[in-house]
């Protein structure tokens, strides 16, 4: 299709260290893990916000296998050096019981600014997302890209749910993380340019300001990235089986290869209001997708299962041309086992109903989550 961008993959994953005998979070990290960490894994590996936190980040990968690969190797090696300390991952976007108010903040500049600027905002941010990364070199496209992609934001994130307790309790919600994050400035979903020249202009007001640095401090659910030639998505909690993030990375890559084909035959995605977007994004982090969304083009709510088929058949061809058919079909496994979200509030039912108590069933979901975190390393 003439200069095809590269459609490059980067993901980036947030974990929350958890101390394996009181399954809380670790307050205070040990002084070598991170070092140790880097020692592994280089710049791939990076402190996070809190002490509670640890991010790593894969190579510019040519296709999903490869970033499946990465992602496997950066995990197992997070699980191996944190063991040495008695710690575990969890890839899970909040933790089950414990609480923002005791968690430490990690000790540099950048952060001591946000938390400056924040305060009671960023203290809460306990939570963890993953980011995806898909190379597309020309600013003019990855803007056009980002106004059509913004329809699918909504059904990526409730396929990604990882965020049903907060602070010891079931909060009701699917994905409770983007509540915290929303609090921030700068959140939501994206802005709409007609251009990448406008774009540019409202980011250089911010900076004129003096209230933003650079790029990096605009954190929608999608943006143009201000380090490399990508377009991030965002908005994902970050999934707790390796085999679902490798799901939604595939998803998300073929729909803009699927948006680019269609502008190649001047054809697009309806842009649709983001009132209308909104209220399908509120109800992927309510109910996930167990109560169906909207489907725009028809002004009904329709169950989940009908819009992925669909969307499903739009990309099999941008499936076929990127190689990942398989990695693709597993987003139908996420319809019929539940997200992480799903899997937790079944594993707190099932512990009370045996006679836990609360506190029990949640120790034992966080056990759940340090399992399935490192599930699927080795295929």
């Amino acid at each position: 299709m003439g200069n095809e961008p590269a459609f490059t993959i980067g993901v980036e994953e947030e974990y929350l260290l958890v101390d394996k005998e009181t399954r809380a979070l670790v307050v205070d990290l040990p002084n070598t893990l991170m070092a140790e960490a880097e020692e592994i894994c280089g710049p791939q590996v990076t402190s996070e916000l809190l002490q509670s936190q640890i991010e790593v980040g894969t190579k510019v990968c040519q296709n999903v296998q490869e970033a499946r690969q990465d992602l496997a190797c950066l995990r197992g090696n997070v699980i191996e050096v944190a063991a040495r300390h008695g710690l575990a991952p969890i890839a899970a976007s909040t933790h089950p019981f414990s609480k923002w108010t005791e968690q430490k903040h990690t000790k540099k500049d950048r952060y001591d600014e946000l938390t400056h600027e924040m305060q009671g905002a960023a203290r809460r941010l306990v939570i963890c997302g993953m980011h995806v990364h898909v190379g597309i070199e020309d600013d003019e496209l990855r803007i056009d890209l980002m106004n059509q992609l913004s329809y699918f934001l909504p059904h990526l994130l409730a396929l990604s749910c990882s965020s049903p307790f907060w602070a010891g309790r079931d909060t009701g919600l699917k994905s409770y993380r983007l509540t915290i994050f929303d609090a921030l400035p700068r959140t939501g979903l994206p802005e709409r340019f007609a251009s990448w020249a406008e774009y540019e202009r409202h980011i250089n007001i911010l900076m004129g300001a003096g209230l933003i640095d650079d790029s990096t401090r605009i954190w929608w659910d999608l943006r143009p990235s201000a380090k490399f030639p990508t377009l991030e998505t965002r908005i994902m909690d970050v999934c707790t089986r390796l085999d679902d993030t490798i799901a939604l990375v595939s998803l998300l890559v073929c729909i803009l290869r699927m948006l680019y084909r269609l502008r190649t035959r001047n054809q697009r995605w309806r842009i649709y209001t983001p009132m209308l977007i909104r209220e399908n994004r509120w109800r992927a982090m309510r109910y996930s997708f167990d109560e169906g969304m909207i489907d725009l083009a028809k002004g009904v709510v329709v169950p989940f299962e009908n819009l992925i088929e669909e969307m499903l058949s739009l990309v099999a061809e941008d499936a076929e041309a990127l190689g990942c058919e398989k990695e693709l079909a597993d987003v139908r496994q996420i319809l019929s086992r539940g997200t992480s979200a799903h899997r937790q509030l079944k594993d707190f039912g099932l512990e009370r109903a045996s006679g836990a108590s609360v506190e029990e069933a949640l120790k034992a979901v966080v056990d759940t989550l340090i399992t399935d975190t490192a599930d699927g390393l080795n295929t």
